[in-house]
């Protein structure tokens, strides 16, 4: 019998007809689960024409190479091996029938639907979003509101993603969450796991009168690229894309795996015209010390997502799967070489896509950023309005405040939310005559529109009262230090202060001109912090330099009082950003200006 002379349809129709009739489920038994076409001999692999992988099976052909040189796969590659990802939506329903939490790595599995069981800081799930760019509507934020209220904690949290998560979701309800998020045009599908998280844009791409061009469309197409090609799941480990315009707000594109940094072109040559480009940068993780890299490539804006596409069946290729550490795109780029990996980037380039290479230093500089350009009110390009960037500390909101939120822009906006990687919001489109009665709104439900600069550039990741990987309460940490630190000073210069909880470094603590990563002291397990400076990004790029080790959460708003005042008395003049302040002088100095604060206290 030539089985392979079988189309696809008459195999699914073998398929279906054996389950139907019970033929297929008795096979099963006796071919240990296997199933009746591939019991006749019918391979179930999917190819489109002129590949030899399976695109639904591409991350199992890189496990099989492991497995083939005698290594040993991570527990979550066996997991995947044994189930795809996308698969797992019988597996929640279950788990919610049952209101049962998972184990194992069903835990693990989970996250492909975009929920995390965060035991055992707490006893319940955390559901991620996907909000390509961070924009949403008011009908969706309203919608989230609801759901937060109904099944969760009655609060939402913007991420360093531009993102939003549910927090305090019951055993019982995740499937609640899910399709309530679904129905508001909301797919999280991938949104954990071993997967490319929300794509990031700048926060005021199409408003910004400064941008070099529109990012809200990009990260669209990436965000359907993403959804519709099973391929883009499954890699050895999580994966982030940011695309960044030239505006005022950064979108931190360098601290992702793959940067697109707008760019003008003002004199070409031969083959690159003049015109806005996208520079590639790879390789961004600064909780590894290491920020993108640029390639030297510069793209069209229609080339940016088949070449993301590219770039992600490369590491989906030769991403380590076998040490969870190592799995990271950084690492297959330390181990290849740019110019290595970027030969099998070209192997998946659509034809009709050639990458030119285009020297750095002929493009001109990007546009500055503005350190406080999420925060109060700022002109758009389009006359007459403007938006207004309204603090959130550390980045929390109540459904009462997410429906006020909406009430404004719907009533003096346009009925857009856009979230920033600075864990606030934007409201946009507001007309100059109404910008008073925004801001008085906005006091009226206790929200606010400027801040002090240390609340303003105050970053937390979720801390130890909802993950398990914490060593700290980092919210509620960061709360003590801006208020105490308010009480006693005033800065008349932004300051950047990020608080992480472990070593996954969601806070980015690493970037910011004070961070902090959480730490347990002593053998009474004291919360703590190691304390760094002089981290930043952009053109500022930096990783910061360890100042203090091992102080006290209790002692942490103190420490930080001292390190702003150090600054304060001994900066050159007041135009000298403290991250310049701490570059010219080395930690032994620096902590001898800090401990004389202390001493003058």
């Amino acid at each position: 019998m030539n089985t392979n002379a079988f189309t696809p349809d008459q195999t699914n129709y073998l398929d279906g007809f054996a389950a139907g009739s019970g033929l297929g489920r008795s096979l099963k038994v006796l071919q240990g689960g296997a199933t009746f076409t591939a019991t006749l001999g019918i391979t179930e692999e999917r190819k489109r024409p002129g590949e030899e992988t399976s695109l639904a099976d591409f991350g199992r052909a890189a496990q099989d190479r492991d497995l083939d040189a005698g290594k040993k796969l991570t527990p979550e590659e066996m997991a995947k091996r044994k189930l795809n990802g996308l698969d797992t939506w019988d597996m929640v329903l279950e788990h919610a029938r049952d209101a049962r939490f998972p184990s194992g790595t069903d835990v693990f599995m989970i996250k492909f639907q975009g929920m995390f069981y965060v035991a055992p800081a707490q006893d319940s799930f955390m559901c991620r979003l996907r909000i390509p760019a961070g924009i949403m509507s008011t009908h969706q934020m309203r919608g989230i509101a609801t759901l937060a209220q109904d099944f969760g904690g009655g609060f939402a949290d913007v991420t360093t993603r531009a993102n939003l998560q549910i927090r305090q979701i019951g055993p019982k309800h995740t499937v609640d969450v899910l399709t309530g998020l679904h129905d508001l045009g909301i797919i999280n599908r991938g949104a954990g796991a071993d997967n490319i998280r929300n794509v990031t844009a700048s926060p005021t791409a199409g408003i910004d009168p400064q941008e070099l061009i529109d990012t809200r469309r990009l990260a669209r197409q990436m965000h359907h690229y993403i959804l519709n090609h099973r391929e883009m799941y499954g890699l050895p480990r999580k994966f982030n894309i940011a695309f960044d315009g030239g505006g005022k707000i950064s979108a931190l594109e360098d601290t992702n795996d793959i940067g697109f940094t707008a760019v003008r072109v003002a004199m070409g040559n031969e083959s690159v015209a003049p015109g806005i480009y996208f520079r590639l940068t790879l390789g961004g993780i600064t909780g590894h010390k290491d920020f993108a890299r640029d390639t030297g490539i510069l793209l069209t804006e229609s080339e940016c997502v088949p070449v993301a596409a590219a770039i992600v069946k490369a590491f989906i290729e030769h991403g380590d799967r076998t040490d969870r550490r190592q799995s990271r795109l950084k690492y297959v780029l330390d181990r290849m070489g740019f110019d290595g990996f970027i030969k099998e980037v070209e192997k998946h380039l659509p034809k009709g896509i050639a990458l030119r290479r285009f020297l750095l230093d002929h493009c001109d500089a990007r546009p500055t950023f503005d350190a406080q350009g999420h925060i109060g009110f700022h002109p758009q390009k389009q006359a007459g309005l403007s938006y207004v960037g309204v603090v959130l500390p550390v980045g929390r909101m109540t459904c009462d405040q997410m429906r006020i939120v909406c009430t404004i822009a719907d009533l003096y906006g346009s009925g857009t939310i856009r979230l920033t990687v600075w864990q606030n919001l934007l409201i946009s489109d507001i007309r100059d005559e109404n910008t008073d009665a925004v801001r008085q709104a906005l006091l009226d439900a206790g929200l606010h529109y400027s801040a002090s600069s240390v609340r303003a550039g105050l970053v937390a990741c979720t801390g130890s009262a909802g993950c398990k990987f914490a060593a700290s309460d980092t919210k509620k940490h960061a709360m003590m230090v801006a208020q105490y630190v308010e009480s006693k000073l005033l800065l008349d210069v932004p300051v950047n202060i990020h608080l992480t909880g472990c070593h996954n470094s969601c806070a980015q603590h690493f970037i910011g001109d004070i961070g902090m990563i959480g730490t347990k002291i002593g053998e009474e397990a004291i919360e703590g912090y190691h304390v760094f400076v002089g981290g930043g990004y952009g053109s500022n790029q930096a990783i910061g330099r360890e100042l203090f080790n091992d102080v006290a959460a209790t002692e942490l708003p103190r420490t930080i009082e001292q390190i702003l005042r150090g600054y304060l008395s001994s900066r050159q003049d007041s135009s000298e950003f403290f991250s310049q302040f701490v570059r010219r002088n080395t930690i032994e100095a620096l902590r001898e200006i800090f401990s004389s604060q202390a001493m003058e206290a």
